[in-house]
């Protein structure tokens, strides 16, 4: 099938899935999560001939574990899917109403936003929590995911529409775009009048080629050059627990920690307590001051490394096991850093002083601002939204993790007895 006549069929399957109710589509994306089950092993063999390829290929560690699946990661995908079913049906809520002087009653009504198109790289995982918000949000979505993953979608596909015909859904309503070209994807971003609305989702080149290339509306999903800052308050035992969990439980996701900026009051003990926690498993990138600390006689542990910081490190997002290290002065010092090379993604401030962690979320301008906690919470599932689309930076109607809401739009219905405008 051509991709003109995918827009087609992708267009009359959302009209259809526009009008089935909550029963319906609850009871389709059951028998989708039961086929995922059923089709387990075709979809972890197909997932390890791509990661076997990528492996082959050179890719990094972090992002080789982004494209894995095993069997805890499908049963993540199948509880995904429930999780979206447990969710209140959007469609069709009327969230304000009122009469007007000349007695016409308005009402604002949720309504599907029509047929996306997400493009993303890496995680085949996107596939299934793409799709499940998308059906459940009565949208008809096309899913163009990363050459690397080509296998383990098209597994993960024919699943999904099994499961559907078996739970008397609709099928047509999901499409993977699978040609691998990048003609492919100019031919999504200019079909204007087919797909409603674009969400790009994975690195900085992905996304600015979307944003720059698209005829079509796009919801912008950014890159996670997300910080830290250590307060002089700070309790440094969850502090370095904190750090510890936001850089190394999962490098590859955008929601990890990139930067840590610790006050100059506690740097010379806290800095080198942070060196010998991460020591052997995470390189550090520090400004001259915080490689001096962690260089002292006695400090630095020999599994770990240690390299200067340039201006890049500041403005970049690893998807790595390395971290920068920078030291301030002062809370100001800590925002100003933020807000000039933050990507508006996640930012966190580790502090026992209320008045500095008000500041701190006041003033720091991300979706998502944290108050003694870790920056790999911002996740759609984290959130109680089941699933995601990916992490909106932009501020727009969705902003940071995007669910069901993200999908749809608004409807004005208009109930009248005969007025005319005069």
């Amino acid at each position: 099938m051509s991709l003109n006549e995918t827009f087609r069929s992708l267009k009359e399957a959302q009209a259809r899935l526009a009008l089935e109710n909550r029963e319906a589509k609850d009871k389709a994306l059951g028998a989708v999560a039961a086929a995922v089950d059923a089709y387990r092993t075709a979809i972890l063999k197909a997932n390890a001939g791509d990661v076997e390829k990528a492996a082959a290929g050179g890719m990094k560690e972090a992002l080789v574990d982004r494209l894995l699946l095993n069997d805890k990661r499908i049963d993540g995908i199948i509880e995904g899917i429930a999780d979206v079913i447990r969710l209140e049906d959007p469609i069709g809520r009327v969230s304000a109403g009122w009469k007007t002087p000349n007695g016409l009653f308005i009402e604002r009504v949720a309504v599907p936003l029509g047929v996306a198109a997400i493009i993303y790289e890496s995680r085949p995982n996107v596939t299934a929590d793409a799709f499940s918000l998308a059906y459940k949000a009565g949208c008809a979505i096309l899913l163009r995911g990363s050459s690397a993953a080509l296998s383990s979608n098209r597994a993960l596909l024919k699943a999904i529409r099994e499961g559907l015909e078996q739970g008397g859904g609709i099928s047509a309503a999901v499409s993977l775009a699978d040609s691998g070209s990048r003609s492919e994807v100019d031919e999504i971003l200019g079909a204007r009048g087919w797909i409603d609305v674009i969400l790009p989702r994975g690195g900085r080149e992905l996304i600015r080629r979307v944003v720059e290339n698209a005829r079509v509306p796009v919801i912008e999903t950014g890159e996670g050059n997300c910080h830290i800052f250590v307060d002089q308050s700070a309790d440094e035992e969850n502090a370095l627990a904190v750090i510890e969990n936001a850089k190394v439980q999962k490098p590859g996701a955008c929601n990890a920690v990139e930067t840590v900026l610790v006050h100059r009051s506690i740097a010379e003990r806290f800095i080198p307590r942070l060196g010998r926690r991460l020591a052997g498993r995470v390189e550090l990138r520090g400004d001259e001051l915080s490689c001096a600390f962690l260089r002292q006689q006695g400090v630095l542990p020999p599994q770990l490394t240690v390299k200067a910081a340039n201006e890049q490190d500041w403005e970049t997002e690893y998807l790595d096991y390395i971290l920068a290290v920078k030291i301030v002065s002062s809370l100001e010092e800590a925002i100003d850093h933020i807000n000039r090379y933050g990507t508006k993604h996640s930012e966190a401030i580790l502090t026992n002083d209320l008045a500095a962690a008000g500041e701190f979320c006041r003033r720091v301008d991300a979706a998502c601002v944290y108050t003694n906690a870790s920056t790999r919470f911002t996740d759609g599932g984290q959130f109680g939204f089941g699933a995601e689309l990916g992490i909106s930076t932009q501020k727009i109607h969705a902003r940071g993790p995007m669910g069901l809401e993200a999908l749809t739009t608004v409807k004005y219905r208009i109930s009248g007895n005969g007025q005319v405008r005069l």
